[in-house]
């Protein structure tokens, strides 16, 4: 079996998080960029599989710029067998229809079994990404997955539900995403590192996989307008003499919050 792992390199959680006023991209000189922890723990899914099912291959794969090939390469040292990044300056500011669009192309030319990732990316955040992709590949898609179980021929999932807990499956090939309810994935070993030197890492450009950014036909997004947040106003205190209540009631009516 052939799993295919979606990574993605993310500002720091833990770090600033600012837009650039110029473009209105994320500003990801503001902090350490870091391997998505929810990728990980997609990773971490892949890798355990394998462990007891030989035979399996476990493949990461990244849209990313050319800098991130350090922390992509992190997913070699956790124990997948290669990696692929997609790397090209056309998609900087590349919108969920492009990215969706150059991650299935990359999965069709890697081939594919299973394909894993984490719901939502904690810079984006969109939670769309695999639906998409799947949408694209014309294959099932199970998503939000709090538990997740792999055959060789379907997989196997729960998800939460408003009414408790759903049970879905799909027969392979297929795309999932799992939540944050999976467990932390693995520290790379002094071994795992030093095997990730050694491990197939491929780096595609669109040309490679026939994708055309500014495509007439595809839709793609613009940022139109962008202003820094202002900053927070002073609240308004309101002393007891009395009136309290009065002076309280007025405020909320004055805000529209009565």
């Amino acid at each position: 079996m052939k799993i295919v792992v979606l990574v993605k390199e993310v500002p720091d959680t833990y770090g600033d998080r600012k837009l650039s006023l110029e473009t209105g991209l994320a500003d990801r000189a503001a902090s350490e960029s870091v391997l998505d922890e929810i990728g990980e723990r997609a990773l971490e899914v892949a890798l355990s599989y394998a462990d007891k099912t030989p035979g399996t291959e476990v493949v990461v794969l990244s849209m990313s710029p050319e800098s991130a090939a350090a922390t992509v390469r992190k997913g070699l040292a956790m124990g997948a067998g290669s990696a692929v990044q997609v790397v090209d300056e056309a998609l900087l500011g590349a919108d969920l229809g492009l990215t969706a669009e150059v991650l299935a192309a990359a999965i069709r030319r890697i081939g594919f079994d299973l394909v894993i990732a984490g719901n939502q990316s904690t810079d984006g955040s969109g939670g769309v990404i695999a639906a998409m992709v799947a949408e694209i590949l014309d294959v099932p898609a199970a998503t939000n997955l709090n538990a997740v179980e792999i055959t060789g021929e379907q997989v196997t999932g729960e998800r939460a539900t408003d009414a408790g807990t759903a049970t879905v499956s799909a027969v392979l090939p297929a795309v999932v995403s799992i939540t944050e309810r999976f467990p932390d994935a693995r520290f790379p070993n002094f071994k795992g590192i030093m095997a990730a030197k050694k491990k197939p890492f491929e780096v595609l450009s669109l040309q490679d996989l026939g994708v055309e950014p500014h495509d007439a036909d595809a839709s793609r997004s613009i940022v139109i307008g962008l202003s820094e947040k202002p900053p927070r106003s002073a609240g308004v205190k309101i002393a007891d003499e009395g009136d309290a209540g009065d002076k309280l009631a007025e405020f909320l009516i004055q805000n529209r919050l009565a």
